[in-house]
């Protein structure tokens, strides 16, 4: 367990807004509290930034943006890999700065510092390898040449559940790429993004490159900012819900758009499947986070003659997970974020129960003073059911069985979310077959894991476009440059 002082961690965080290199207050000197969810009390007040905050924030962006293009990419890289140094130096504050304003056990907040870090060494190694290409034209009278340019000041909207790693995957990838940057975290989880501009204005980040607002409206900063002429790319993670109506609002100004969206990712576990493997895979896939992620394996089908066997050692493995405050030792399953999402689960559940499903663990709010939840396991849900439509967002793991490999997929398929999915057999054949025919955009095989900074990280369906990470990550702040050439002049 991390020995550090809670208080001297929250004490060290500034609780203002960073525009143009300056710590500041809110034009309105307004505030809003950040609350622990283990605890539901107050752990910061932060500044409440307005339209016109943000409106400043733009202002520096677009102040700088020519001279950061136009940095040497060795330097932009060199910037990023001193803030990676940083974050990993610090890495025990960060992850007790993260447990503490968003529940999660400070073992698993270490290891999204880890993932955090990784993206900001992964693009300060693509910063130099933004290329482009020269070639002959068909005609033989003409060449052809492209180059890769920085799209221009850039809002990233990024979510509460993983308040550092969103923030440097998308950062990461646009500073790389010659963009300033706007970043507007979740209301719930605003310290660690505050830290991180800390770190990069430590690491010589000049003025202006990056801008954080924060708000308890977020439709009132970025809104505006969205409408400006001046914005020119929006980076997105969330809702879908809130993902169509930036899309509606980014149309007016044809911003370039990257949405991570929502999730319903299918589990599947074939009766040639390595049991243990599958059971622990299947807890990781629907427990990381306490199970409020996009990637959390929200529908486990599993092959009609292993699904007793298989649901009781789920049960077994869920049951035995210890739920506590995240700063404790030996918890491996913090609280929910809030009261909505408590009474989204509870609903989920009644739902479910009322119309025969049957819980074989857990199933109900936990008598602690935060937002927590007890891990669930229910059979015999059916596919029309709410609990297979929405996204859950809980640590509830809901058990489908399946006959035949095709109505596994089609199971799986049935959904308007494809972002991930994870599968679990020991037949190679039947590994590619099936992986190839799921509607997602990224497959856990055999694992129930698929985050890696180099890696394409993206959805298909109304799981939204776009990729963060991987070589393709940086491609979403750049665009292509045409030159035609007259070669015989």
């Amino acid at each position: 367990m991390v020995n550090i002082d809670e208080k001297s961690v929250l004490d060290s965080v500034a609780k203002t807004l960073f525009i143009g290199g300056k710590w500041r207050s809110a034009s309105n000197g307004a505030v809003f509290k950040v609350e622990d969810p283990s605890t539901r009390l107050t752990i910061a007040e932060v500044a409440d930034a307005t339209a016109k905050d943000a409106s400043d924030a733009l202002d520096a962006c677009v102040s700088v943006q020519n001279s950061w293009a136009n940095t040497p990419p060795r330097v932009r890289g060199e910037i990023l890999r001193r803030a990676f140094e940083l974050i990993v130096a610090r890495s025990d504050e960060l992850a007790l700065l993260m447990t503490l304003e968003m529940g999660k056990p400070v073992a698993e907040s270490k290891g999204e510092v880890a993932y955090a870090a990784e993206f900001f060494r992964w693009f300060s190694e693509e910063a130099v390898r933004i290329n482009g290409d020269y070639y002959t034209a068909p005609d033989g009278n003409a060449r052809v040449m492209t180059l890769r340019q920085p799209v221009g000041p850039s809002l990233l909207i990024t979510p509460w559940n993983f308040p550092l790693a969103m923030g440097t995957r998308k950062i990461g990838p646009a500073l790389a790429a010659g963009c300033t940057v706007i970043v507007k975290p979740a209301e719930q989880t605003p310290l660690c993004m505050a830290a991180l501009m800390s770190i990069l204005e430590e690491a010589g980040l000049p003025p202006g490159v990056v801008n954080m607002i924060t708000s308890s409206d977020p439709g009132a900063v970025t809104a505006p900012l969205i409408g400006d002429s001046r914005l020119r790319k929006l980076s997105f993670t969330g809702s879908t819900e809130v993902g169509k109506l930036l899309m509606s609002q980014a149309s007016g100004g044809l911003l370039r758009l990257s949405m991570e969206l929502g999730g319903n990712a299918p589990l599947l576990v074939f009766a040639d499947s390595d049991l243990d493997k599958a059971v622990n895979g299947a807890v990781f896939a629907k427990m990381r986070n306490m199970g409020e992620a996009c990637t959390s394996a929200n529908r486990i089908f599993v092959e009609s003659s292993i699904v007793e066997e298989f649901s009781q050692r789920l049960a077994t493995a869920m049951s035995d997970l210890k739920v506590g405050r995240g700063t404790q030792d030996g918890v491996q399953v913090g609280p929910l974020i809030d009261q909505p999402a408590i009474d989204k689960v509870t609903s989920l559940i009644d739902d479910a129960t009322s119309k025969g499903a049957r819980v074989v663990t857990g199933g109900s709010k936990l008598d602690m003073s935060g937002y927590f939840y007890s891990p669930t396991v229910l059979v015999g849900v059916e596919s029309t059911w709410r609990i297979a439509q929405e996204e859950i967002f809980g640590p509830i793991a809901p058990i489908y069985s399946f006959s035949s490999e095709d109505e596994a997929i089609a199971m799986a398929n049935n959904t308007n979310y494809g972002l991930v999915a994870y599968l679990f057999t020991e037949n190679l054949n039947r590994a590619l077959r099936v992986t190839e025919k799921l509607e997602t955009g990224m497959i856990g095989l055999n694992q129930g894991l698929v985050s890696n900074a180099a890696a394409p990280f993206g959805g298909v369906k109304q799981s939204g476009f776009g990729r963060e990470g991987g070589f393709e990550g940086i491609n979403e702040y750049l665009y292509i440059k045409y030159i035609a050439i007259n070669h015989k002049s």
